[in-house]
């Protein structure tokens, strides 16, 4: 087994043209399970983000020339790489993000439908034809590749949600740079020499490390077309003004605070089972947590009850150990938040019906962790509530009926997914036509779309015309082109006029 400090001897640096640099400013990476730094990461600045721009340049010129073929060819070639090192891209995330070995396969099987997806192009980005639109004259669409895109994308998914964006954006014929994380980014970088084995170009996928002046290097550089961005909501808008402003077609997914609303007539323990999941699954570090459920009607003491069950079931360990149920949170400032949001509310008013502060695991006192909390009588107007608290914390709220549980949810500033657990297609119905939320779930907790459809919330959620993954990618990493068509006999008298073509 490495030891700690033959690990902080790893330096993790930028992929650049086929090859890792390793030279420049660093960081510490720290694994959240025991807090210890286990690699360096190099970061970069301006300089670093032009030198990936100029090479991503000279290799998407030919690479957008490459038939859709044998591009989709790499991409198959891509993912049956990324099958074949699945527990290796495992236990980099679970070593670096804290979560359980198995939910990071599960964030790799997720991210692959992307990949999947991309080697369907060919059938995704199809043109249309229409043949004599007016005499003599064929109109047909096409859609072309951006040139070189870029992806900013954060720590709580270090493979699936790139993979939302660099499959389909490469298999559309652009050049791809992600900046991923900072704080779980070795990951990137096993990607990278994936798609390279899989025989894509040097140039046409790279990766670039840092923090901000990284991110406003990508905003600002001319050579960059488009930017796609997932994190918070406060960030998403620096990101769309500033990468809009300097001419960019930008897409930037926000943050969440989604509600799942539990009806009387719902199995109530089953619901309480998928809550549970959702809402501590990954140590709740999900854009599709569910850190709120609003318990309609006589549901609200039995659904209490069942949640804490479940809560108290969870084994809280670190993610290397199979008898782990929840790992750590990411940093120790991600912990301090959840138990500080925790004991605001209780000096509130608010009820503990599970209180994970304080917990420690033996033998990780160092690791950030915090057990799963489940909290009740909450004020709308306490953080724990009204803010994306990004870990393992559960409010539960009430509401007399269905009506005002709705109203609950949509006076939320956020509307990524919202779920409803009910026995009542008539219940169901409503709910999914008056929610105010891009992903619905119907007696489902995470309602995530396969990768065939697209990713993206409502409201402070989504900054841009675009969702995820799915057609929507398709269309924001090309542009249309609409190509009219004549080709007369050479001896035929010329028809032109001076007046404005009509299509006769």
């Amino acid at each position: 087994m490495t030891t700690t400090d033959e690990r902080v001897e790893t330096t993790i640096g930028h992929w650049i043209a086929g090859a890792e640099i390793t030279t420049g400013r660093t960081q510490p990476v720290h694994d959240p399970a025991t807090g210890e730094v286990i690699a360096r990461l190099v970061l970069g600045d301006a300089g670093t983000v032009d030198e990936a721009v100029r090479a991503a340049a000279a290799a998407q010129e030919a690479w957008g020339r490459t038939s859709l073929a044998r591009r989709t060819e790499v991409m198959f070639r891509f993912r049956e790489l990324v099958v074949r090192h699945e527990d290796e891209l495992a236990e980099i995330i679970s070593r670096e993000h804290g979560k359980t070995v198995a939910d990071a396969r599960g964030e790799i099987a997720r991210g692959r439908e992307s990949v999947e997806f991309a080697t369907a192009l060919n059938q995704a980005s199809k043109g249309e034809f229409s043949a004599d639109a007016s005499t003599g004259v064929d109109v047909h669409s096409l859609r072309q590749p951006l040139g070189v895109v870029a992806g900013i994308t954060p720590f709580n998914f270090p493979v699936m949600v790139p993979m939302w964006m660099h499959p389909i954006a490469v298999a559309a014929g652009n050049a791809f740079i992600l900046k991923p994380s900072e704080r779980d980014p070795s990951a990137s970088n096993l990607v990278a020499r994936l798609y390279r084995e899989a025989g894509l170009p040097d140039g046409v996928f790279q990766v670039v490390h840092g923090g901000r002046e990284t991110v406003d290097a990508i905003l600002d550089h001319p050579g960059i077309a488009a930017v796609s961005f997932v994190g918070s909501t406060a960030v998403a808008r620096h990101v769309h003004t500033r990468g809009t402003t300097n001419g960019k077609r930008v897409q930037a997914l926000g943050g969440a605070n989604n509600h799942a609303v539990v009806m009387p007539d719902a199995d109530i323990d089953g619901a309480a089972a998928q809550i549970a999941a959702g809402a501590f699954g990954s140590a709740g570090e999900r854009c599709m947590a569910v850190p709120v459920a609003v318990a309609v009607g006589s549901s609200v003491e039995p659904l209490l009850e069942a949640l804490a069950r479940e809560a108290r079931a969870i084994t809280v360990g670190p993610g290397s150990d199979p008898a782990t149920d929840m790992g750590p949170v990411i940093t120790a400032e991600a912990r301090d938040r959840v138990v500080d949001w925790t004991t605001e509310a209780l000096e509130g008013g608010a009820r503990a019906v599970v209180d994970g502060r304080g917990v420690t695991v033996p033998g990780h006192e160092g690791g950030y962790f915090v057990g799963p909390t489940v909290l009740a009588d909450v004020a709308p107007t306490m953080r724990a509530y009204c803010e994306e608290v990004f870990g393992p914390l559960l409010v539960v709220m009430t509401a007399a009926t269905l009506d005002e549980a709705l109203e609950l949810v949509n006076s939320s500033p956020y509307g990524n997914g919202a779920a409803i657990f009910t026995s009542s297609g008539e219940h169901a119905r409503q709910f999914t036509r008056e929610v105010q939320a891009g992903m619905v779930g119907v007696n489902v907790p995470i309602p995530t779309p396969v990768g065939y459809y697209s990713f993206g919330g409502w409201k402070d959620s989504l900054l841009g015309d675009h969702h995820a993954h799915g057609p929507e990618a398709v269309r924001f990493y090309t542009r249309a082109k609409v190509v009219t068509t004549r080709w007369p006999h050479r001896d035929a008298v010329s028809d032109a006029s001076m007046s404005f073509p009509t299509h006769r």
